[in-house]
């Protein structure tokens, strides 16, 4: 269901936790799916595999500490898979989407994913996690740039498929949530000594916001450009259709708050737990 897994559920955290809350109190007033429509959604979609790819983002946290990873060893791949256990991962979103998954919302996204259009779409974006991601973006960046140079159309469509599902806005917010996360939780285990509060931690993390801005828009735009290269022009517009519904909108802001709550809580219990693999550190 994803082309650039990271940033493709994403909203504000701050927002999206709070709709999620919302939707856990009102919970009983919900026709809520039960498990195993919940399972087949999940697969149907694509989501399961989306969830799964949260693990390879667990590289990235020592960079995000200012660590170096080669100073772990094997030690840090132990405990990457420990916490970014992906069965473990899978039934928290399971139980969350039990209890916040409407009926409607539910057969409305299952319906145009188990269709033949919907299914090429989940077959793609699910084998674009087994790719290089340099090539990936080497060869969709390449794309783009054929486009942009015979001034094709198709640019343009893969634009609005890309606000459809959100917009870099948003993706940025929460890269920027899942980092303060991150980084205080790091500082509250002693694995760094951060040199400056909370606030002035926001506002450090939001200096280079535009730069980030574009680099993520680029990323996003290469990403689409590669993983629908054979997709005509007519289905990406019948996609983009389908996102911009409003039940599948509602599919969609609910999956952004499963899947980067989840991220970041992941995250935060790796920030804590490297505590015992190396002595803090200054950054």
């Amino acid at each position: 269901m994803t082309h650039a897994r990271i940033f493709r559920f994403v909203q504000p955290l701050w927002l999206v936790l709070t709709v999620l809350y919302m939707l856990v109190q009102t919970a009983p007033a919900l026709q809520a799916a039960n498990r195993d429509r919940v399972e087949a959604f999940l697969t149907t979609t694509g989501f399961d595999v989306a969830l799964d790819s949260i693990a390879l983002s667990a590289g990235t946290a020592p960079q995000m500490l200012g660590l170096d990873p080669d100073a772990f060893g094997a030690q840090w791949q132990r405990l990457s898979a420990q916490v970014f256990d992906t069965a473990q991962m899978h039934d928290l979103a399971v139980e969350i989407l039990e209890q916040t998954l409407g009926d409607a919302a539910l057969d409305h996204a299952v319906t145009f994913y188990a269709s033949d259009l919907g299914q090429r779409l989940v077959a793609v974006e699910n084998a674009s996690h087994l790719e290089d991601d340099d090539l990936k973006q080497a060869q969709g960046r390449q794309m783009v740039a054929d486009m942009v140079a015979a001034g094709a159309p198709r640019l343009g469509k893969l634009k609005q498929m890309n606000q459809a599902i959100g917009g870099v806005d948003v993706s940025l917010k929460a890269l920027q949530e899942i980092q303060f996360r991150t980084l205080m939780a790091a500082d509250a285990a002693d694995v760094i000594h951060l040199r400056i509060g909370p606030d002035e931690l926001r506002a450090v993390l939001a200096e280079n916001e535009e730069q980030m801005r574009m680099a993520m828009s680029q990323s996003s735009l290469a990403g689409a450009a590669y993983t629908y290269r054979d997709f005509s022009d007519a289905e990406i517009d019948a996609y983009t259709r389908a996102l911009e519904q409003p039940l599948m909108q509602e599919v969609y802001e609910l999956l952004n708050a499963v899947q980067f709550e989840i991220m970041a809580n992941r995250f935060e219990l790796l920030a804590r737990r490297m505590a015992g693999l190396q002595a803090a550190e200054d950054i």
